[in-house]
């Protein structure tokens, strides 16, 4: 599996599929009015995980995906995907309205993206329908989300081997954001230099501690 970090709360990811096919998932594609530029991406499933410019942008995305935006259960060319319902909020989606937490399993592997996750605690029945999870992407900027203590603590909620933050400041994001520099500190990280992107298979996801691995926009 390939992991690569497109800005903001967007990922592209490549997973193999039998007979050595793979499926192209993006999430949460961006518009450009953000002040990113959103690579040119094709992809067989995308995930929005809310309605808002700033990840909604489903139509840039080429070959006519899948698109899954709100909670349920999805198959798309083998790999299954569980929408859960959430709040982009701490008022049960009262300020921001609803958010939808995606878990996607491809590779005997599992992703939780948190989109804009807004609850600084997740509910007992939203780690349970989240389950055991291997790459956790978590967004640690505040201001729309929850910030970098409020992310650490859903860390350690969800206990992932790998968590990977997002929706933090980058230059020329327009939307006001803090650093990733919090979330390393809360979490105990020396700053680290980001990787290009994440190329991995299970079996080299061990250890008992999660790691957490930055990448470059």
């Amino acid at each position: 599996m390939q992991i690569v970090w497109k800005g903001h709360a967007c990922f592209f990811i490549t997973a193999s599929h039998g007979n050595h096919s793979q499926v192209k998932i993006v999430f949460d594609p961006y518009d450009e009015s953000i002040g990113l530029r959103l690579p040119s991406m094709e992809a067989d499933l995308v995930l929005v995980s809310h309605d808002h410019y700033d990840h909604n942008n489903a139509k840039a995305i080429k070959k006519e995906p899948f698109i899954a935006s709100s909670p349920g259960e999805y198959e798309v060319k083998g790999v299954f995907v569980k929408g859960i319902p959430s709040f982009h909020d701490n008022s049960k989606g009262k300020e921001r309205g609803r958010n939808t937490i995606f878990v996607v399993d491809a590779e005997d592997m599992r992703l939780c993206h948190l989109g804009d996750l807004g609850q600084s605690e997740l509910t007992s029945e939203q780690v349970d329908q989240i389950g055991e999870v291997d790459i956790l992407f978590v967004p640690v900027g505040g201001t729309y989300t929850i910030d970098a203590k409020e992310a650490s603590h859903i860390v350690s909620q969800i206990e992932p081997k790998i968590a990977v933050p997002m929706h933090y400041a980058l230059p020329n994001v327009k939307v006001k954001l803090a650093g990733v520099g919090q979330f390393l500190k809360t979490m105990g990280v020396k700053t680290e230099e980001p990787l290009p992107k994440l190329s991995l298979k299970h079996k080299d996801l061990d250890g008992e501690e999660t790691k957490v691995v930055v990448l470059s926009p």
